[in-house]
């Protein structure tokens, strides 16, 4: 049996792996087509919807790029029932939304309010800050001017670290981020979060975390590249 102890390792050169997919969940057949609309106005593109007993199954792509590859993917589909009726189980060890919920969900969805990114989230780098400030402006009209939508949509953002009077002047005279308070681990980019229970993970099976990224060029330390504390 090999061991770590003898089993050589790869040099990094030789590294040639690309992010894949990745598969996500909502929680009810009649969320599908939500949820795939949620996908779509965050710039994720719809290839496949194949109909399914259990509700629909939908395949996206990054860009149009991406189509016929193996890469950029997202794929969607209704939680499974095994995974359904364990998430209804830790709700009622937990007791989850009564008198008597236990302190760990509490701390835990403290932490959330706090700081999107402290849990599991899917991060996408947006090319422009242009497409960020229209994302969050399509995604506040989606969530207050469609009921299907109301109360299932929550976004956060932080704004770079000032210190960079280019990227200061830019971000104050920014609709989106003019008024922002908190700040990202970094400096030369922006970040949005979008929360919602319409595409379900975490501990808790309740809700997902996206998060958008624009780092502003010509710029070699930037929040995804030096972490600041």
């Amino acid at each position: 049996m090999a061991t770590l102890a003898n089993t050589p390792a790869r040099p990094v050169s030789d590294t040639s792996l690309s992010m894949g997919h990745l598969a996500l969940h909502y929680a009810k057949p009649e969320d599908g087509p939500l949820a795939s609309q949620l996908l779509q106005v965050m710039g994720l593109v719809e290839t496949q919807v194949l109909p399914l007993p259990n509700g629909n199954f939908y395949r996206f792509v990054a860009n149009t790029h991406h189509f016929a590859r193996g890469d950029g993917i997202v794929f969607l589909s209704c939680l499974p029932e095994p995974q359904a009726r364990l998430i209804a189980a830790i709700h009622e060890a937990l007791h989850i939304g009564t008198d008597h919920e236990n302190e760990a969900v509490k701390d835990y969805r403290a932490m959330m309010a706090q700081d999107f990114e402290a849990s599991f989230h899917f991060g996408f780098l947006v090319p422009s800050l242009e497409e960020v400030e229209a994302l969050v402006l399509a995604l506040r009209e989606l969530e207050a001017g469609d009921p299907a939508f109301n109360g299932r949509i929550t976004l956060g953002m932080n704004r770079a670290r000032r210190g960079d009077a280019q990227v200061d002047a830019r971000l104050d005279a920014s609709v989106v981020f003019g008024d922002v308070t908190r700040y990202a681990y970094g400096t030369a980019g922006v970040q949005v979060f979008v929360e919602t229970d319409l595409v379900r993970a975490g501990q808790l099976g309740e809700n997902m975390y996206f998060e958008f990224d624009f780092v502003f060029p010509d710029r070699t330390s930037h929040i995804l590249s030096v972490v600041e504390l």
